[in-house]
């Protein structure tokens, strides 16, 4: 018996403890069958720590507002020589990054064998060369951190595949085997190379699934000792200050015989379990899901309100993108005109360039197959490569842009390299930062890193054209440098960051509104949630001056209205006002 509010009371029959199990074996009904819920939900309750955790009161908070901002990193995208790169990062964001960006998502930092990270050892270490628990944890208490749960697969020579190949638990029955699927034939790719890889076992050669590659071996979710696994790594997070979960690739984690096996109802119900845990344990968490896939599909991943609290804007990359190559804006206007608006506990999570490539399936139904082709010829002739992925009828179909994103900005469609290079840059972030939803940087897009040719050439992956690894004294130097854009860029965009973090009306679930001023000109307005707050986010996405009628603004006379980049005052009764190329105005009434 113990005390709770002054009452003893057995743990087991508190109501909240009974609530909370309750949900717990309705979403492990859906997902494994109602004959071995009540064992499979204890063990969740006791590994979980869920029973203490569910009769601690707590305060309900708001998750995000208009301060947040995130930065999206390597654990040793930036290195020095004789400091590990952990400490070097947090040195850097402090210096830096205080007060600009409050969030930072620092990718794969575990052991791991390949793809940067998402071939994970083990979940529960930190690689030693990136540094210690302690250097993650002294940097979530000075921004929120966000982690990667690599949830769908781990590395071919973590323990777990070990162990699988010799028949030991735990591990054995761990990962999804080809002799239990008859019909593969409708499997949605990712990419080009075969599903399943041939591995010697103790039980002679066995076939095992490998959604992204022969070194990152798919688990097996119908076991459920492989979710109990995962309860106990998003513990470990938990207590290492990490409280935002990025759950990567997790559209692929069931399969079904016949099926897709992407997007199936017990992936959807695995997410609103989780969610549940996360969210018992630390109120204050957020889950994100990873889904390069459609916009329609991506959607899917808020659920009822049970699934995602946030969701990666997928098809924003590649419309922002190709709006700011043609210098014609229907495309992005018409998908943010169909976008439903995030409601209260839900919020886009808007970013145009990440450590993966720029994504083109997003933009499948939305751009026509003749405009991806003259966007991804354009991208080829500024450096970039494009990657593939494998149909059912194994044809291939482009998946990603492999480029970085200072570096795709250099000219027009279909045209050479332009003087408008940095101006371009800078608009599409302004885009960025004033749109519904939750904004994130990568790295090298705040320090405008070119393409990483050398990169490529040395680890043979395309991906390394946008995982530039910077030595902090020579960055130092060129943000320094008045002769190189890299400081030009670093602070254009932290001055916009700092600016945009003040203003209610920009509040990630703050209404918004298309305007329309020709394809010329992409313009919204942000109304705050108190609507005390205005702002006209207006934008010339091509190279020639746009000139706009204030009268269709309709701003109200008695207010006093002001750039908020500029500075400028803006006078109702003026006629118009005059954008030079690529120029960003905010206008606002407060």
């Amino acid at each position: 018996m113990q005390e709770f509010g002054g009452v003893s009371y057995d743990q087991a029959n508190h109501p909240k403890v009974q609530q909370v199990q309750h949900r717990v074996e309705q979403h492990v009904q859906q997902i494994y069958g109602a004959e071995k819920s009540a064992e499979i939900s204890a063990d969740i309750m006791r590994d979980g720590g869920l029973t203490d955790a569910a009769i601690d009161t707590h305060t309900l908070v708001n998750k995000w507002d208009e301060g947040d901002v995130y930065t999206i990193t390597y654990a040793d995208s930036i290195k020095k020589n004789g400091e590990l790169p952990l400490k070097t990062l947090h040195r850097i964001l402090r210096q830096h990054l205080r007060g600009v960006t409050n969030g930072i998502h620092i990718l794969p930092f575990c052991p791991y064998t390949s793809d940067y990270g998402f071939s994970v050892v083990d979940y529960h270490a930190v690689k030693p060369e990136f540094g210690s628990w302690k250097d993650i944890q002294a940097i979530s208490e000075d921004f929120k951190l966000m982690a990667d749960l690599v949830i769908n697969h781990c590395s071919s020579e973590s323990e777990w595949f070990k162990n699988f190949k010799e028949g030991k638990d735990p591990g054995s029955d761990y990962f999804v085997l080809g002799e239990d699927y008859e019909d593969v034939s409708k499997v949605v790719r990712p990419r080009p190379h075969p599903l399943f890889t041939n591995v010697q076992t103790v039980d002679g050669e066995k076939e095992v699934w490998c959604t992204f590659s022969a070194d990152q071996v798919d688990l097996n979710f119908r076991n459920p000792k492989v979710l109990l696994e995962f309860i106990r790594v998003i513990r470990t997070y938990l207590a290492q200050g990490v409280t935002v979960f990025r759950l990567d690739a997790i559209a692929f984690l069931w399969k079904e015989s016949g099926t897709t096996c992407v997007h199936l109802d017990q992936t959807h119900e695995i997410i609103k379990l989780l969610r549940l845990f996360i969210e018992t344990l630390e109120p204050e968490a957020i889950v994100i899901t990873e889904t390069n896939v459609p916009n329609k599909e991506n959607l899917s991943y808020f659920g009822n309100d049970n699934e995602a609290h946030m969701i990666y804007n997928f098809s924003l990359p590649p419309l922002l993108l190709n709006t700011m190559l043609s210098g014609d804006c229907r495309h992005l206007k018409a998908w943010m005109m169909s976008m439903p608006p995030a409601r209260r506990g839900r919020a886009y999570f808007n970013f145009i360039a990440s450590h993966d490539g720029i994504g083109l399936r997003p933009a499948e139904g939305l751009l026509s197959e003749q405009e991806l082709k003259d966007l991804t010829d354009t991208l080829c002739s500024f450096g970039g490569e494009i990657s593939m992925r494998k149909m059912p009828d194994g044809q291939l179909q482009p998946y990603e842009a492999n480029i970085s994103l200072f570096s795709s900005m250099a000219g027009k469609i279909g045209g050479a390299k332009d003087a408008y290079h940095l101006q371009r840059f800078i608009c599409a972030h302004s885009i960025m930062l004033a749109l519904e939803g939750v904004p994130a940087f990568y790295i090298h897009s705040l320090l405008g890193t070119e393409n990483d040719l050398q990169g490529v050439a040395d680890t043979g992956e395309l991906r390394a054209i946008n995982r530039h690894n910077w030595d902090a004294d020579m960055l130092e130097e060129k943000i320094a440098d008045p002769g190189l854009h890299h400081g030009e860029v670093f602070e254009s965009l932290k001055r916009m960051i700092r600016v945009r973090r003040q203003q209610p009306a920009f509040h990630p679930n703050a209404t918004q509104y298309t305007l329309h001023f020709g394809n010329e000109v992409f313009a919204f307005w942000r109304e705050s949630l108190n609507r005390e707050q205005s702002i006209f986010a207006l934008h010339n996405i091509s190279d020639k001056k746009q000139e706009i009628p204030l009268v269709e603004l309709n701003l109200i006379a008695t207010e006093n209205w002001r750039d908020l980049l500029s500075g400028e005052k803006i006078t109702p009764c003026k006629q118009s006002i005059v954008l030079e190329p690529y120029q960003s105005t905010w206008i606002t009434n407060r």
